[in-house]
């Protein structure tokens, strides 16, 4: 079942932060919570093979022999599917020397014998009919792991046209390519089934062998013995000792925190919690086991009735909870209903669209004075808030980011999972939210989000971190949000140019291709057309097998032009090119409001490091050194009422911070005398004068330099360098003779990061990595990779931050404005007659951002359009 979840699920979409896979157990746990919804058993267990030797390999060694190894993405996720199942309480069983069907088969005729067990039994091996009878049902899947077919002894004569009991004597006749066991030429189903049917057993036909007719009879004949092996390993043993009988496997209540910490350590968000947690019963907190799954309720609150404006006089200057419903996009939110609560929980409800002028003037007046608020995701408010012209100001907790720096590389920070994730305690909000009539989610969610400030702060100041969310996270909010309801001008004519332009590329290379071939209706799009071509037609070499064929993916296509150059592979991948481009360009278009600007959504909880993502659309993946990347930039440009477009970033700040942690003599030295790093370290490597590093040089060493950091191998220097792994590892030692500082700093990063569980940045930002002493080498070597890189992105991603709020503090009193952050780079629109200021300040405050043993660098550059400012 669990390797049935597996191929269901897109390994790649089910990952840990860490790089351990988990579609496995997601799929399973899925499974498991709909079968225990359904089924309401009162005993459970899971039986799992312990490996592939068994009594039956011994007797017949081709026994499974033809089944590849698991794929490397499906090791380690068993052990993590039997712990969790070890957190819900239920048995897991395995033998030596046995597989799993036969402790299934034990403990389902034990069960039968005792009496008073109705036996469900769920596996997509047909091989457990043999065990269908009146207590026993068989539940199959028939597509993928959602739909079942129930096995009844009804269900099984239906389809196979024999009894349970007959089953097994029929799947010796038929053979099972799935356990490699052979079959009898010119004997299938059906002849299989008519003969079983005809001579009741298999013993009753291998006695009557001489009377069966025909070329198939004489095939039976000659492989009654190999028949016979079949029938003694698809039997299955049903008295292995175990050391459980069905009595013992009965369900008991469940720890709520303990099945949210597993869920957590997954990374899995909380629609699949609520579903396996609703399958059994619980207890956790106060609360008291029962049949039913139990929550832990929120502390009382009492909603008071007084008008809007009076309960906020009240309350004037007092730190308020607060949740905000509504749409928040940037540039276009609205807020609907709220929920405010107090400290001593006394709360007060609201709906827009209710409220009168005094209500709406102190509403307002509130929200735009620096009275303390406490918010959950208060960017998404700011939005909701100013789309009714009030600017939300006095932030003074967020705790999806308090949330976020305590365990970074979760899958989602609502605030129902950030609840349960550290108060292991449930928030139901209840339906759309928007009807206030009976139903007190808003105030509810208020009252959580207070519970939590003060809960997610303790834990903060208990590691150190208070002051990088206080004083850095926090202050970003307000100006991330400003940055994002300010958004950047666009000049659709330049877009929908570029856009006619590419769909025109996209068309002419198709064509192009399909000449080459001579497939006049070849679909360049298409995976299974694909195929033919590249390994039928042009017979190249086939990439990796996958369920539905060879695969066409751009990895594999990219490799094969690479080892087996073919024009028509070229133009494949020109087409995937262009055709990328396009949807870049269609997805901009797309994006610009009726203010004729785009707003893009910067995301400070995505990315593990610290990072800002952008979102809806992606800013930060317009390509920079290519020609359609400053085409795309050229269509920013700078807004009405504003002079220019001033852009500045940091020079290879990555390294900067290599060079300061790692404390490198060498990189300290070529920063502090102004060399160009790349030929600096390209002429100590290659032992030639700095004037005479020719440009492939630098490309290698560049290539090396910005690769440690990302944990490059000398296998993956050859394969991005084109050379040979001999001389890429010589390059790497060479690298690292000169440069013994980065060496050992990259060393002690892992073995430090080891032993404490996490990585930390500068700024005390941690990332934790629990994978570092993982069995499963996949896992454990995703997670050194991390750790190499996460204390130099992240340390450069607070300094950028940094720099942010200076800049965001010295403009205030001038009329420019931050737009954009695309990872080192600011782009900022500059109003008339503060060019030389603003050029001053950004320049001086993204300087000051930090004092590190390197000196940063900082170039600024301006123009009418982001292109034209770049520098």
């Amino acid at each position: 079942m669990a390797f049935r979840a597996f191929y269901a699920l897109p390994a790649e979409n089910f990952s840990t932060s860490g790089g351990q896979h988990t579609n496995a157990v997601y799929g399973f746990l899925s499974m498991l919570a709909n079968i225990l919804a359904e089924e309401e058993p009162t005993h459970v267990a899971v039986a799992f093979d312990v490996g592939r030797k068994t009594f039956r390999t011994e007797k017949f060694p081709d026994y499974k022999a033809q089944r590849e190894a698991a794929p490397p993405e499906f090791k380690g996720q068993v052990p993590i599917i039997e712990r969790v199942l070890g957190d819900l309480g239920i048995a897991t069983l395995s033998k030596e020397n046995f597989e799993a069907d036969d402790i299934v088969a034990t403990l389902t005729t034990q069960a039968n014998a005792e009496g008073g067990f109705e036996v469900i039994l769920v596996s997509g091996d047909r091989d457990y009919i043999q065990l269908v009878n009146g207590q026993t049902t068989l539940l199959y899947p028939t597509r993928g792991v959602s739909t079942m077919t129930r096995f009844t002894p009804e269900e099984v004569e239906r389809k196979y046209g024999l009894t349970p009991a007959q089953y097994p004597d029929y799947a010796a006749l038929r053979g099972d390519p799935s356990d490699n066991l052979p079959s009898i030429p010119k004997v299938g189903e059906k002849t299989a089934e008519k003969w079983i049917v005809q001579y009741g057993t298999l013993e009753g036909l291998i006695e009557h062998a001489e009377e069966v007719k025909g070329q198939a009879g004489a095939n039976f004949r000659e492989r009654i013995e190999q028949v016979r092996m079949n029938r003694e390993l698809t039997q299955m043993i049903r008295d292995v000792e175990l050391p459980v009988g069905p009595a013992d496997l009965e369900l008991k209540p469940v720890e709520v925190g303990d099945v949210a910490r597993a869920f957590d350590d997954l990374e899995f968000g909380a629609s699949l919690r609520e579903r396996v947690l609703a399958s059994v019963k619980t207890t956790g907190g106060d609360a008291q086991p029962s049949g039913e799954n139990t929550t832990v309720q929120l502390p009382e609150v009492v909603v008071e009735d007084a008008p809007l404006d009076e309960w906020l006089a009240a309350r004037e200057g007092q730190g308020l909870a607060v949740y905000v419903s509504g749409t928040p996009a940037p540039g276009a939110g609205d807020w609907v209903a709220m929920g405010i609560v107090d400290k001593q929980r006394r709360a007060k409800a609201v709906e827009a669209s209710e409220l009168t002028a005094a209500e709406d003037a102190a509403l307002k007046a509130w929200a735009e004075s620096d009275a303390p608020k406490y918010l959950h995701e208060a960017k998404a408010a700011f939005h909701m808030l100013k789309g009714r012209g009030i600017t939300l100001r006095g932030i003074a907790h967020d705790t999806a980011i308090a949330a976020y720096l305590l365990r970074p590389g979760q899958r989602t920070y609502a605030l129902e999972d950030v609840y349960q994730r550290h108060l292991q305690k449930q928030l139901t909000l209840g339906g759309d939210q928007l009807s206030l009539l009976g139903d007190t989610s808003l105030t509810d969610a208020a009252a959580a989000v207070l519970e939590l400030a003060a809960e997610l702060s303790g834990q903060l100041r208990g590691i150190d971190s208070y002051e990088l969310y206080s004083d850095l996270e926090i202050p970003l909010v307000t100006i991330l949000a400003e940055m994002e309801h300010a958004g950047i001008a666009v000049d659709v004519d330049v877009l929908e140019g570029l856009r006619g332009d590419y769909a025109a590329r996209v068309e002419r290379v198709e064509e192009e291709a399909r000449a080459l071939v001579n497939e006049p209706a070849l679909n360049l799009s298409s995976p299974k057309q694909l195929s033919v071509v590249l390994f039928d037609k042009l017979e190249l070499p086939k990439t990796k097998k996958t369920k539905t064929g060879y695969s066409t993916a751009a990895g594999e296509i990219e490799a094969l032009a690479e080892k087996h150059p073919h024009p028509f592979l070229d133009h494949l991948l020109a087409h995937r090119e262009y055709q990328k481009m396009k949807s870049t360009i269609e997805g901009l278009i797309k994006s610009v409001q009726p203010d004729g600007r785009i707003h893009t959504t910067f995301n400070q909880t995505v990315a593990s490091t610290g990072r800002l993502s952008s979102a809806e659309p992606n800013l930060q993946n317009i390509p920079v050194r290519t020609e359609a990347g400053r085409r795309i930039r050229s269509a920013f440009t700078v807004g009405e009422g504003f002079d220019c477009l001033l852009t500045a970033d940091y020079s290879q700040i990555e390294m900067r911070v290599m060079a300061h942690l790692s404390q490198d003599a060498g990189l300290i030295e070529a920063y502090k005398a102004g060399e160009d790093l790349h030929n600096f370290v390209g002429s100590r490597v290659f032992d030639v004068p700095i004037d005479q590093v020719t440009p492939e040089l630098r490309r290698r060493v560049k290539a090396m330099s910005y690769g440690l950091v990302y944990g490059l191998s000398a296998y993956g220097l050859s394969n991005q360098l084109g050379i040979p792994a001999g001389e890429a590892k010589q390059i790497m030692e060479s690298y690292f003779e000169r440069f013994g500082g980065v060496k050992r700093y990259l060393d002690e990063v892992v073995e430090q990061a080891r032993r404490d569980g996490y990585t930390s940045t500068v700024f005390g930002r941690r990332r934790y990595l629990p994978e570092l002493n993982s069995d499963n080498r996949i896992a454990r070597e995703n997670a050194e990779r991390a750790a190499l890189n996460a204390p130099i992105q992240g340390t450069a991603a607070d300094i950028i931050k940094v720099a942010m709020v200076r800049v965001d503090d010295a403009l205030t009193g001038y009329n420019s404005r931050v737009l954009l952050q695309v990872h080192d780079e600011l782009v900022v629109e500059v109003a008339p007659g503060e060019l030389d200021a603003v050029r001053e300040i950004v320049e001086r405050e993204m300087d000051g951002a930090i004092e590190l043993l390197v000196p940063l660098e900082v170039s600024a550059g301006v123009g009418r359009n982001w292109d034209e400012a770049a520098h």
